[in-house]
Parts: structure tokens; C-alpha cells; sequence
């Protein structure tokens, strides 16, 4: 875990993570290591008032329904919207992290939508604080995404798939860093990783990485 990074543990939570070098608090599900060796999580369940430390100032965060905000939020997808049920129980497939990342004084939250099969991110997710209510001010639904919060900067990294590739075995994968300049988020960096499959129970080379700044 890096430096700086709080981990929280709440109720109707299967596995906690830390996002490396992130500064958001991570609340209901682990941090992304690759879109298919996350196990499936779920945040807080709706109503849960529970309430995390800030990792950066060390006052009370208030904790959201995020199953209740998306829901809500006219620009989250009809089928996001008719597939986000509980995997079982009452534990949906969300993962949550609250942070700063659009320079509010007020912390943002990132949600992101998981499948309940493979734990692949189906959908992400940036709320900004605008007086009581919140404001979708990002969102990605073209699967598979995931984001993180890394530094005040918000770092969505998305898998990329051939015609031929199993779900197991990406062709390479995409890590894009936004960063917000005080309307909305920009392209900051986007750097490019190609890697080879398996082959005869090997293991694949180094990935070849290339990085637009």
C-alpha cells in the first residue's frame, strides 16, 4: 500500500484495496490490479450513514448511497440502470472513493459499476459537490473501464481486445490520466501498453509501452 493512503472497511464489504500512489479514500470493493482478477465487491448499502476520515484533511466525510445517485442521474445508462442489482444478498457491484479531484472543498466521490459475473467495470463515474446535491461532472461506459483517484488527479484505465482475445487475455490496455481545469476534465497523459498472450504455459514478455504527454 502506498503512503498516505487510508483504507476503509465498512458493512456489506467482500475485499478492500488501496489504488497505488492514490490520496482517495476507497470505500466497497479492492482497488483495480486488472479487469479480471478483481473479485466482484459492492458498496454501502443504501442508507448506510456511516462516516470516513478524509485521507487529506482528517474531517468527516459524509458517506453517499451510491446505488441511490446513480440511479438518479440522468446520464447514467438505461441498462446500467437495469442491470445494477445485487449480486446477492444486498451487496451490489460498486466500488467507491471519495477524494478531491476537481479542486472542491468538498469531496468528490468516483463510482464505478462492476459486472456481478467477472467483476469487469462497466461503468465510471465522478460526482462533484454542487450545494446538498451532486453533480455528475464525468462518466465512461464503455466497458471494460475502471477509475482511480491517484494524486488529485482522476486515472481511468481501460482494457483493450483484439477479435480473437479471451476475456482472460487482453491485448493491451490503456491508462488515461484527466485532470480538472475548473469546468471539466481534460486528457492529460495516455500511455499505451501492448502485451502478448500466453503461449504453452509461458510467460509473456515485458509489455511494450508507448506514452502520448
Amino acid at each position: 500500500m502506498s503512503a498516505g493512503t487510508v483504507v476503509l472497511v465498512g458493512t456489506a464489504v467482500f475485499a478492500v484495496g488501496c489504488a497505488t500512489g492514490g490520496t482517495g479514500l476507497r470505500d466497497g470493493g479492492p482497488a483495480r490490479t486488472d479487469a479480471v482478477s478483481r473479485s466482484a465487491s459492492s458498496g454501502p448499502s443504501p442508507g448506510d450513514s456511516s462516516v470516513p476520515s478524509s485521507a487529506s484533511s482528517g474531517r468527516p466525510v459524509k458517506k453517499v448511497d451510491p446505488v441511490g445517485l446513480l440511479m438518479k442521474d440522468p446520464k447514467v445508462g438505461a441498462e446500467i440502470k437495469r442491470d445494477l442489482k445485487p449480486c446477492a444478498g444486498k451487496e451490489y457491484p460498486v466500488d467507491v472513493s471519495y477524494g478531491r479531484v476537481t479542486g472542491s472543498p468538498v469531496v468528490d466521490i468516483v463510482v464505478n459499476v462492476l459486472s456481478c459475473a467477472d467483476a469487469l467495470g462497466r461503468g465510471t463515474y465522478v460526482y462533484r459537490a454542487e450545494g446538498d446535491s451532486y453533480e455528475n461532472v464525468f462518466s465512461d461506459e464503455q466497458p471494460p473501464v475502471y477509475a482511480e483517484i491517484d494524486r488529485g488527479d482522476l486515472v481511468v484505465t481501460k482494457q483493450v481486445y483484439g477479435k480473437s482475445d479471451t476475456l482472460a487475455y487482453p491485448s493491451g490496455e490503456d491508462v488515461i490520466t484527466y485532470r480538472w481545469n475548473g469546468e471539466k476534465f481534460t486528457e492529460q497523459d495516455r500511455v499505451h501498453s501492448e502485451y502478448s498472450n500466453v503461449v504453452d504455459g509461458g510467460v509473456p514478455p515485458a509489455p511494450v509501452t508507448s506514452q502520448k504527454n
